[in-house]
């Protein structure tokens, strides 16, 4: 028995001697890279999985081609949602528009170990009634009917990050960062095609129950700040699950802090975690309701694939 002892507490000084200098190595590489290199290989990682890296905020936002695409959109994902750490609050605009109806979405919250927001551009292949909004299936707007959108979110401690683009699901997701849903402020804008699409969604805004007075347009596009969630019932389950998930977000975001500790820059704390925890890397870029799918055209069936199908595909291009 103090044999067998002996081996065990050998083998386990052993690990951390392996570990520590795996450590030391993978942080002087990462110091010995320059911010171009750093930033090129965040983007080059992220991709597969329909990311972007903004190196020059920090943040991950999501592709117009992103695999996601394909997916569309239920009311089941966000339902879903706190049972995979994504607890957030979100506003829903149904309208409809050239005989289909719309729907274009709010989200701000916490996804896992990121703090984020999104704008999903959606609609459906015909007009619906209001019992259907929650078991039709949206299609993502295709690239011809994409939206110019802008998004600000503002977090606790008074930062700001902002995305624009045209686009069908704009995002912007800061890794690293834990929020509570009701404490962030999200300021966004739509610009619309014509005045009878924009009047159609300010109609809608004002059904899901937003204070007109607090819309404001300008030429085509409509502007609000999404700060308190309205009303929702959420059942006890759920209730829970979202509990639960916050506390996880938590503890995983001091984790995260804690072991990538040697940097204080958001492209060297993600690179560390690539190197030195791989599994985990691949859990921060997971940001959204679609992690159960991979993407297709890299031929992946399951997300865990991604990595390397991503280092495949540079190595064939």
């Amino acid at each position: 028995m103090y044999v067998a002892l002996s081996i065990l507490l050998v083998l386990a000084l052993l690990g951390m001697l392996f570990g520590h200098f795996r450590r030391k190595k993978i942080i002087c590489r990462i110091q010995n890279m320059d911010e171009r290199e750093k930033c090129s290989l965040v983007e080059e990682l992220a991709e597969p999985f329909g990311y972007v890296y903004h190196c020059c905020c920090g943040f991950f936002s999501s592709s117009v081609d992103a695999w996601q695409k394909d997916a569309g959109y239920t009311w089941l994902y966000d339902h879903m949602a706190p049972r995979f750490q994504m607890v957030f609050d979100s506003l829903p605009v149904y309208f409809n528009y050239c005989d289909r109806t719309w729907l274009i979405e709010f989200w701000k919250g916490q996804y896992g170990i990121n703090t984020g927001a999104e704008i999903g551009v959606y609609h459906a292949d015909r007009l619906l009634s209001e019992s259907e909004y929650r078991t039709a299936h949206f299609q993502a707007a295709r690239e011809e009917e994409m939206l110019p959108c802008s998004l600000k979110l503002y977090m606790e401690d008074g930062t700001c990050v902002k995305n624009s683009e045209r686009h069908w699901w704009l995002t912007a997701f800061v890794p690293g960062v834990f929020s509570h849903p009701s404490r962030l402020c999200l300021k966004a804008s739509v610009c619309f095609y014509n005045r009878e699409m924009m009047e159609a969604f300010y109609r809608g805004l004002c059904r899901a129950g937003y204070p007109a007075e607090n819309i404001s347009a300008q030429n085509l596009c409509l502007s609000f700040a999404f700060h308190q969630p309205l009303p929702e019932h959420y059942g006890l389950l759920t209730r829970f699950w979202r509990r639960l998930s916050q506390c996880m977000n938590r503890i995983n975001c001091r984790l995260f802090v804690w072991i990538t500790r040697p940097f204080t820059c958001a492209e060297d704390r993600i690179l560390f975690l690539y190197y030195y925890i791989p599994f985990c890397f691949r859990r921060l870029l997971r940001l959204r309701r679609f992690h159960r799918r991979c993407h297709r055209k890299h031929g992946c069936r399951r997300p865990k694939c991604c990595r390397k199908c991503g280092r495949r595909c540079r190595k064939e291009s």
